[in-house]
């Protein structure tokens, strides 16, 4: 959780200054003004990397030949982010430089709702599964291990199947690979479990007209059903050496929650697949703070986008009873007597708070 933020040459934010609340800070402005910026970041200081870019060359402000990001967490620690065209990225955490980003995504982590969040339902499993695996970084020791010894097997695997080496050597990685692919499944399934209690009791508050519908997991391990990794490494083995990589594993794995026994993707509205997507996250950053004992930080951009007056408070009824430092984005919004949120205005790059 952050205590303090200061952020220099980021886009159109030449030099923002400001402390935000421990619970819900909303950001208000037009388009244009610098909202999405200030997440960008948040998002840019815990992961190192830009959801608006590949490379932080371009997030560089016009003109300027570096940016900086420089904050204060909530235990006092100092968190700073340096990139430059020169010299590239320089980061410092607890005024030591930084070997692995991964420390910073441990120190801070985040959760980021885009706009366009339903299209979770459209990008593929890829994109599933890596919101699964970021619940299961922040709550699992054993988790990042087992990815880890898994995707290096995996590369090994591939590469020599790429070098049409003997059938004896490619299998030399398959010991590995099964080891720890059974491993990941486990874990994957055991933590939808928890994220289906979590997200049920959310979903149905956020879409109230699905509070009375039944709820089921479908998982696909990424192998053939009803076998051992192994055995499907062994059975895949001559088409694998054709295409060249290896097509079985938790690297090709998939999940949804369907309800009622439908997938949501071919029932529901754009809307709902946005209350859909913000549910599962809620949801995460909820299991993470019970876990840690400490609370995540959320960034919600255009709270807006898909969602009607009513289902914008639903939102933020729920947000207020998360465990989550929460950073939102909107052009106007209506609020309700009684929320507890931190309001800031962007205006030309400039930040003030509007109340508090």
């Amino acid at each position: 959780m952050l205590s303090q933020l200061h952020i220099t040459n980021l886009r159109n934010l030449t030099d923002i200054s400001f402390q935000p609340a421990s619970g819900i800070n909303l950001i208000l402005g037009d388009n244009g003004a610098g909202k999405t910026t200030l997440l960008e970041a948040i998002h840019i200081l815990s992961l190192a990397k830009s959801f608006r870019t590949r490379t932080l060359k371009s997030a560089v402000q016009f003109g300027h030949k570096e940016l900086q990001i420089i904050a204060r967490t909530d235990k006092d620690m100092p968190v700073g982010l340096n990139y430059s065209h020169d010299s590239g990225l320089k980061i410092r955490l607890n005024s030591a430089p930084l070997k692995r980003t991964s420390e910073l995504a441990v120190q801070l982590p985040l959760q980021f709702i885009p706009a366009n969040c339903h299209q979770f339902f459209e990008k593929g499993p890829r994109y599933r599964r890596q919101l699964l695996d970021w619940g299961l970084f922040h709550v699992e020791p054993s988790f990042n291990f087992h990815w880890q010894s898994y995707r290096k097997s995996i590369q090994q695997r591939n590469s020599a199947l790429r070098q049409h080496k003997k059938v004896e050597e490619i299998q030399l990685w398959d010991a590995q690979i099964s080891l720890h692919g059974e491993a990941i499944t486990q874990l994957r399934q055991i933590h939808l479990e928890q994220l289906l209690l979590e997200f049920k009791l959310i979903f149905a508050r956020l879409c109230p007209s699905y509070a009375e519908a039944n709820y089921e997991i479908k998982y696909k391990t990424g192998w053939l059903k009803g076998e051992p990794l192994a055995a499907s490494l062994v059975k895949s083995i001559s088409r694998d050496r054709q295409l060249g990589y290896t097509r079985s594993g938790s690297h090709a794995a998939d999940w949804s929650f369907r309800i009622n026994d439908i997938d949501p993707a071919d029932v529901f509205s754009r809307g709902q697949q946005k209350l859909f997507y913000i549910a599962l996250c809620m949801a995460q950053a909820k299991i993470t703070a019970h876990i840690n004992n400490e609370k995540t930080i959320l960034l919600l951009d255009d709270i807006s986008s898909e969602l009607d007056a009513h289902h914008q408070n639903n939102v933020l009824e729920e947000l207020t009873r998360l465990p989550a430092q929460v950073f939102l984005t909107a052009t106007n919004l209506k609020l309700k007597e009684g929320h507890k949120i931190h309001v800031f205005h962007v205006e030309h790059g400039t930040l003030q708070l509007k109340n508090a």
